[in-house]
């Protein structure tokens, strides 16, 4: 038998085989064994061929770990992981947005790095949150967070602020009082522009001289006094960076929209006015995106069209209303107002899908057995007239009482829906049947009640309905026409990847404290246990606790042309096609269909992408505005309780103290850790708990505890509680507990 070469002798051959590998898929982390599989594959193997057949596996294996540490040590690779590796970006130099934590470090997002890269708040430079920056990495440890310093800021998100004015006798400054901001503007005195000491105030960046730690600026709106319902409205827009009016030249352009529909347009389109029509929309509702037909067939099948209103009719590419569209890219919904992607004339008016009207859309029409089957389907333009307009509350009581207006239609609707929705469980969907907060206001818009809203059967037969529209016009382009033609056809996909791992074994474990247990085996027993952990809590004390824990552990869902499937809904093709009115991706997707249906080349990937990352940034913004809001009406509704006494869950652990959530209006608010004046409190972030260094008294996530009010500030949205007595969990359980080793949770890097 003839000796085997060493493989050392072909080292450098190695190596260049290795980088390869790497520099083909640039982003991609691999182990040993993970290019050793790649060296078997086209276009590697007939480089690699001779050493496959030369050399045993046990020294292919030790040559590869041995050329994956040298070009480590060489920074030709990274360690990501453990004995995982990737290619060194070719500069040092990253772009990236900001994000600027409340403790004032920052993480900057890019996507050649699977964690964010962490930015010490000493090296931010001036850089402010979401702003663009570049960024210069630091050599790290292998399998250590990459991190770096702000050298240039490339762009800013935004350049106007909101604060309070604070004038002294020869400068002013406008004080955002917000930790991610991280700043206060410099106001000359002649740049005030009519604003007082104490009044809330819009201002503008002017300059920001390189030797100065706060950036020049001038007030560009006054809004009025902190506390007022309308003034801290306002500000929660302009924080979040969406406008409180449009420019006049796109209401002038709104303005000249027809009402009439005219006669040449009817002609083209597939008309739906003499079929049974109708919408099912909350009570305060005034833009009606979407509407259902039903018609019984001779053949005893259904056909359903989901009618979308057609607002890409009105809208073209171009125009004024599209630029603002695009801009704001979504409508935010506030407590107690809506501010409109589109100006109210097509939002509320021309475009809504009100009852009595024609009305212009774009539908997904479908041909259903009695088990909710597709056997055929039709998308295209329409004209429809609604004969009914439903609020929830209505079409929930002709499907609990089975009489009323469109009986049959509505109850053979909600029974199709009940097939489509167990269907999707059993596909390995998830349910989040997640409880809203509601106010009833006064006049003033004075919150004088708090109520959780569920959502109920009429809820749900409208969501499968759009669901099932989204999917099948998504499928309809990623999977048939792109398999008809043989070729991609970028589109706009809505996007959910699978949950990370580490933060899955953390709420296990977790979860395992109150006596549930969620099997982690693979991804479609995760979906059925998960949905069985919603089913169980429902009603108990540490449903919010559990359910908030959850949804931490699932990725973002994304606006992208990268099609990866929606794990959530256990689609493989999902997109936004129903709600034209209030985002702007589905406006998109509306135009896109419509080009691909008449045989339209494919669409440049590269414009749609930027439209689908800028709407993703914008429905965050939006999310975000719209949870301060309601914030301040839970701080304005406990502003008359001091001293009131509350039973709560902790629903957060900080280094600097508990938050706890009041079950019944789902109120926050701190337990500072320098008010638990009985002992020195330190976090134990493996079990999410403040413990005692005396008593070793401990406070854990979803502990029971008595709370006092303390404060209730409506500027800050802060409300401060003072504990009252121990948590309401017996010395026995906690021993238990303890001897358990409580919640253990992996640190790992920051999701986007």
């Amino acid at each position: 038998m003839t000796a085997k070469k060493s493989i050392t002798d072909d080292s450098a051959s190695l190596r260049r085989l290795v980088l390869e590998i790497f520099r083909e898929h640039e982003y991609a982390a691999y182990n040993h064994k993970q290019v050793a599989k790649k060296l078997r594959q086209e276009p590697f193997f007939t480089t690699a061929e001779s050493f496959l057949e030369r050399f045993s596996d046990q020294q292919l294996k030790d040559a590869l770990i041995a050329t994956l540490e040298h070009l480590t040590q060489e920074e030709e690779l990274q360690e990501t992981d453990r004995g995982k590796y990737k290619l060194w970006p070719q500069s040092r130099l990253v772009e990236g947005r900001i994000d600027i934590a409340s403790n004032g470090n920052a993480y900057v997002m890019n996507e050649d790095f699977e964690e964010d890269i962490f930015i010490d708040r000493n090296n931010l430079l001036n850089a402010l949150n979401g702003d663009l920056v570049k960024v210069n990495l630091f050599a790290v440890r292998p399998g250590k967070r990459p991190q770096g310093e702000v050298i240039e800021i490339i762009e800013r998100a935004r350049t106007e602020f909101v604060g309070t004015v604070q004038v002294s006798k020869g400068f002013a400054f406008l004080s955002s009082g917000h930790m991610r901001n991280g700043i206060d503007l410099f106001i000359p005195l002649d740049a005030l522009n009519g604003a007082k000491h104490g009044e809330k105030a819009v201002a503008r960046i002017t300059h920001w001289p390189e030797d100065a730690a706060n950036p020049q600026g001038e007030i560009v709106r006054v809004l009025g006094m902190p506390g007022d319902n309308d003034v801290e409205m306002d500000a929660i827009l302009v924080e979040y960076g969406f406008p409180l009016s449009f420019p006049e030249n796109v209401e002038a352009e709104a303005e000249a929209v027809p009402y009439r529909i005219p006669r040449k347009e009817i002609d083209n389109r597939r008309d739906f006015r003499s079929i049974t029509t109708f919408t099912i929309d909350p009570v305060d509702a005034k833009d009606f995106d979407d509407a259902l037909s039903v018609r019984f067939l001779e053949n005893g099948h259904l056909e359903v069209g989901i009618h979308i209103a057609d607002v890409s009719h009105y809208v073209q590419p171009g125009s004024a209303m599209d630029d603002e569209a695009f801009d704001r890219a979504t409508s935010v919904y506030l407590v107690d107002r809506v501010i409109p992607m589109l100006p109210e004339k097509l939002s509320n008016l021309v475009c809504s899908l009100r009852p009595g009207e024609d009305k212009l859309c774009f539908s997904a029409v479908f041909e259903l057995d009695q088990h909710g089957q597709v056997l055929n389907e039709w998308f295209g333009r329409t004209i429809i007239h609604s004969d009914r307009r439903f609020t929830y509350e209505e079409a929930q009581e002709v499907i609990e009482r089975g009489e009323g207006d469109l009986c049959e239609e509505v109850l053979t609707l909600h029974r199709i829906a009940q097939k489509l929705r167990s269907k999707r469980f059993a596909d390995g969907a998830i349910t989040f049947d997640r409880v809203e907060v509601r106010f009833r206001l006064d006049e003033r818009s004075h919150p004088v009640d708090v109520y959780l809203k569920e959502n109920k059967d009429s809820n749900k037969l409208i969501e499968e309905f759009m669901l099932l529209a989204n999917r099948r016009v998504a499928e309809s382009i990623g999977r048939k026409l792109s398999s008809e033609k043989n070729r991609e056809f970028p589109f706009v996909y809505r996007v959910h990847d699978t949950p990370v791992s580490d933060k899955l074994e953390s709420f296990a474990l977790f979860a395992g404290r109150f006596g549930h247990k969620v099997n982690t085996r693979n991804e479609k027993d995760l979906a059925h246990s998960l949905n069985r952990l919603m089913h169980d809590i429902k009603g108990k004390r540490e449903q919010n606790v559990l359910e908030q824990l959850a949804i931490r552990t699932m990725a973002k869902a994304i606006y992208t042309t990268d099609n990866i499937g929606h794990y959530g809904l256990a689609f493989d093709y999902y997109t936004h096609f129903t709600s034209p009115i209030r985002r702007y991706p589905d406006v998109v997707v509306h135009r896109l269909l419509a080009h691909y249906l008449e045989g339209g080349a494919p669409a440049d990937a590269d414009e749609i992408e930027e439209a689908c990352e800028h709407s993703t940034q914008m429905e965050i913004k939006a999310s975000e505005a719209e949870r301060a809001s309601v914030k301040f009406k839970q701080v304005q509704y406990l502003l008359d309780r001091k001293d009131e006494v509350f039973t709560g869950m902790i629903s957060g652990v900080t280094e600097w103290g508990l938050y706890v959530e009041i079950p019944e209006n789902k109120c926050e608010g701190l337990v500072r850790v320098r008010d638990l004046t009985d002992d020195f409190y330190s976090l134990n972030e493996e079990e999410y708990s403040l413990v005692g260094h005396r008593t070793h008294k401990t406070y854990r996530l979803g502990d029971m505890v008595r709370v006092r009010l303390k404060s209730a500030d409506l500027v800050k949205k802060q409300i401060d509680f003072l504990l009252e007595e121990m948590p309401l969990v017996s010395r026995k359980t906690a021993t238990a507990q303890r001897s358990k080793g409580g919640f253990r949770s992996k640190p790992g890097g920051r999701r986007r």
